[in-house]
């Protein structure tokens, strides 16, 4: 979790003072004793215990090694060609060295970052910092470097530091700042930065190398220190009396990784994933204050507060891209309540082709279980499957005509509920196979054992590219058993099972003192035998997606395990989807794709989208920058279509009426809507 590991290692940027005599004095990091104990430890469980079973030989030193850099820097811009060069001695040695308990190369390697760091920060005080910038020059910053070369000298680096500065200096005048304010902004930000760098641990530079130790045997694998450790613990507990978000540091900036179902930020219905956040106020007034370069946990404590007081974020949303305007965004924090989590229904009417129609809608954020209320016997807990099985009872009594399952954005929970919530719409059978990193134990089946079906009508599951693990289970086993129809995106194709190791166990004199390790054990296959790993779930009518699989989900992460199969389990196939129904309404689906107002819309939004995400380069051009902010603004205000009356047999007519604003939720109703009709007619 290379992502993760920033949470320490902020890419570090400027300084306000001359660094040379700094740098003399900042105290060498060395290797501890217990290092030596924690490292060998470590190979040993990997070789032995990780699903792969793969010996650390010179292919995974080699990985490591470039592991280990990209963490260090990897937008390329503190090493050079000469510097790269100078760490090949490493690349066949790191596998022996380490097993021995020898890390070592890897502080070497951090000593070298260190004194590069520094020599940048001398030269953005005495030339960048201050410079007065020509914002009307037609010129780009690559604002993702990590496919470019490493600079060959200093003078190529240089130059990238040059456009670094000048982008930051303009996105703060966009912003209505003055020169002297953006000066004595950025000059906290960098005073910020050097007190990150000298916080810096023995313990910290173990862990970065460790985790791209771990990350080479793949990308769900991860080395924690104590320190982390218990501020992970802390942070995922108090958490849930904030705002509701799971963050992480991505480069300079803080960057939302998950919003807690249920909780502040997501009923603001204000803050999204991948929005990055730049500032924070408290209360209605407060000065906000610039994050950009903070450590993670020193921006979870200042996010972080009493219930019912608010706090103001600055946020720049995915959506908009590198060139996104920040919005202020007002939270009130509180308590998260299991409650809140919970799966939701509605019921929504819909006319398709002259019949009218009531589609059931239940949401379910996350495969959730009450366990402390379960082990206490309380016959009450709250539970994913307890909960939807009373939400389709009631949605049968209100005569509803068919039902939609809702999985967007759902990223896993409980594998026990995953299997029992499937039980609700097929009879006994298995749902999912789990096979164990040793390949002497038996692969395991997880069987619904409870005779009888919930709900027996017409059902769609909407997926999206963030549907992932139990998710994928259940949608895997709805789509395999042809119960439901899915549609949508392909999931993220998370199909690993991980466990963590306190290494404290095999190191009793060390108790307390060193790590855990997160470690990769078992993985998923669907009933036919197809592991859900990359792959996941694709669904049977696709809708328009703006994340490829090269850039999001599993498929992204250089060390992800591949996909495979097993042998098939028997099951019986229900066949409530035919190929012949899937047929036809995947063409009636391409047809609307030409002729439907509000599908094309979607599927130039999403094209948009795409673009967006996807764009690398970023204008240092003011009135270039002012004209593309001015264009995304007008875009999110035009994006309603023409009341367009078309042909009937090929997409939506305005007789047709699906009351949602959700263009993807609109779309899986029409489909819905078209198969319940194809079953009556």
């Amino acid at each position: 979790m290379k992502k993760l590991i920033t949470l320490l290692l902020v890419v570090l940027t400027f300084n306000l003072q001359s660094f040379s005599s700094q740098t003399d004095s900042l105290q060498r990091l060395e290797p501890e004793v217990k290092h030596t104990k924690e490292s060998m430890l470590i190979v040993q469980l990997l070789e032995m215990h990780h699903y792969r079973k793969l010996p650390l030989n010179d292919s995974l030193s080699s990985a490591i090694l470039d592991s280990y850099i990209e963490v260090l820097d990897p937008s390329k811009s503190y090493f050079t060609e000469k510097d790269i060069r100078e760490f090949e001695k490493y690349r066949f040695e790191l596998d022996n060295e380490t097993r021995k308990g020898n890390v070592k190369p890897a502080f070497d390697i951090f000593e070298a970052f260190q004194k590069r760091y520094f020599e940048r920060m001398d030269y953005a005080k005495q030339n960048l910092i201050t410079k007065e910038f020509n914002y009307s020059l037609e010129e780009y910053q690559d604002m993702n470097r990590k496919d470019d070369d490493w600079a060959k000298n200093i003078k190529e680096l240089n130059d990238i530091w040059r456009k670094m500065v000048k982008n930051q200096k303009l996105g703060l005048k966009l912003n209505g700042k003055t020169e002297e304010e953006i000066i004595k902004i950025i000059e906290g930000r960098y005073a910020r930065y050097i007190r990150t760098i000298e916080q810096y641990k023995s313990d910290d530079v173990f862990q970065t190398y460790m985790n791209a130790l771990a990350e080479a045997y793949d990308p769900h694998t991860n080395y924690f220190n104590k320190h982390t450790s218990d501020n992970f613990k802390i942070n995922m507990s108090l958490s849930l009396e904030g705002i509701g978000a799971t963050l992480q540091t991505d480069n300079d900036y803080t960057k939302v990784v998950r919003i807690v179902p249920g909780g502040p930020a997501d009923k603001s219905g204000m803050l999204h994933s991948d929005d990055r956040i730049i500032a924070v106020g408290q209360g209605e007034e407060g000065e906000m204050e610039d994050i950009i370069g903070w450590r993670i946990d020193d921006v979870v404590a200042l996010i972080r507060g009493t219930k019912g007081t608010t706090v103001r974020l600055s946020v720049i949303p995915f959506e908009d891209g590198i060139n996104g305007e920040a919005k202020t965004i007002h939270i009130v924090r509180d308590k998260v309540k299991l409650e809140d989590q919970a799966a939701k229904k509605e019921i929504v009417s819909v006319t398709r082709n002259g019949k009218d129609l009531n589609v059931g809608i239940i949401k379910i954020p996350s495969f959730y279980m009450d366990w402390e209320d379960y082990q206490k016997g309380k016959p009450d807990y709250k539970s994913t499957t307890r909960d939807v099985k009373k939400l389709v009872g009631e949605l049968e009594s209100d005569g509803v005509d068919g039902l939609v399952i809702d999985l967007r954005n759902n990223g896993g929970g409980s594998l026990a509920e995953a299997i029992e919530l499937t039980g609700l719409f097929i009879n006994e059978g298995p749902v999912v196979q789990v096979r164990p990193s040793d390949p002497r134990r038996q692969i395991e089946v997880g069987q619904d054992t409870i005779p009888g079906v919930v709900y027996e009508g017409p059902l769609t599951i909407l997926i999206n590219r963030f549907s992932a693990s139990a998710s994928e289970i259940f949608a895997g086993a709805i789509q395999d058993y042809k119960r439901g129809l899915i549609v949508g995106e392909q999931t993220f194709g998370k199909g690993t099972v991980q466990s963590v190791v306190d290494l404290g166990r095999f190191i009793p004199e060390s108790r307390g003192k060193v790590g855990q390790l997160k470690l990769t054990l078992q993985k998923f296959y669907r009933v036919t035998g197809s592991s859900t790993q990359h792959k996941g779930v694709t669904p049977d009518i696709e809708l328009p997606s703006a994340f490829s699989a090269e850039e999001f989900g599993e498929s992204s992460m250089k060390s992800a395990l591949p996909w495979d199969q097993i042998t098939s389990t028997q099951f019986e196939v229900l066949n409530d989807v035919s190929d012949k129904l899937l047929e036809k309404l995947n063409n009636d689906f391409q047809e609307r794709l030409k002729n439907d107002p509000e599908l094309k819309v979607l599927v130039e939004e999403t094209n948009e989208l795409y673009k967006t995400i996807n764009a690398n380069e970023i204008s240092l051009n003011e009135a270039e920058r002012k004209m593309e902010r001015d264009r995304i603004e007008a875009k999110k205000k035009n994006t309603k279509p023409e009341d367009t009356v078309v042909n009937a047999e090929s997409g939506t007519t305005k007789s047709d009426s699906f009351p949602v604003d959700d263009k993807y939720l609109r779309e899986g109703l029409v489909i819905l809507a078209d198969m319940i009709t194809a079953r009556i007619g």
